[in-house]
């Protein structure tokens, strides 16, 4: 990556250069990326991981997470129907942890929803638990079962190139579950259902 940037820096008039110079910056920042994937991977399952619980507010870091979110869906002609509660719901979780899962699951659609669709965020208490949950409608059929996509390099589509390296919903499943909640995944046809739910607390 560093000696990628110091090219980059060299002005280089040469097209064909530069291309080979994006394609090496693309390639470079994934493996970094899927790098600190694993990493992440191995302290979780390790449970080599601390975890800072405080009462964090679903409502609040669902509508900032969304709102991180709303241009790249924009750009992808995704129309995001958002149903919260007027009220805070209150769980017991590690702010950055729980920040970390919404964001995988917002990258999920973002990365493989169909063009020009709806995306469904809602969140709401039911029996004692603030439940989570976004639906999206796959662009490329899902060869997998449920159980499956939350493994570890587990992808819906194997042509789905290089995009993803099927890690997402496994970090999430595990830091779910390291927090206490429950995290599950649902097929019905293309239409792909991730939930996860918390218990809800006084605030």
């Amino acid at each position: 990556i560093n000696y990628v940037d110091l090219l980059k820096r060299e002005k280089i008039q040469d097209e064909k250069i530069q291309r080979y110079l994006e394609v090496l910056d693309q390639k470079s920042q994934r493996l970094k990326t899927l790098t600190e994937d694993l990493v992440e991977v191995s302290q979780i399952t390790s449970g080599n991981i601390c975890l800072d619980m405080q009462p964090i507010n679903m409502v609040e870091l669902i509508c900032q997470t969304g709102g991180e979110f709303n241009e790249i869906f924009e750009e992808c002609g995704l129309t995001v129907i958002t149903r919260l509660p007027q009220e805070a719901v209150m769980v017991l979780a590690d702010g950055s942890r729980v920040w970390r899962v919404v964001q995988n699951l917002y990258n999920n659609v973002a990365k493989y929803a169909m063009k020009d669709t709806r995306v469904f965020v809602e969140l709401k208490v039911n029996e004692g638990y603030a439940e989570f949950s976004i639906k999206d409608i796959s662009a490329q059929g899902i060869h997998k079962s449920a159980q499956d996509l939350s493994e570890r390099f587990v992808r819906g589509d194997e042509s789905r190139g290089t995009e993803g390296h099927g890690l997402g919903l496994s970090i999430a499943r595990n830091l779910t579950n390291l927090m206490g909640g429950t995290f599950e995944i649902k097929l019905d046809g293309d239409l792909f259902i991730v939930s996860l739910a918390f218990p809800v607390i006084l605030s």
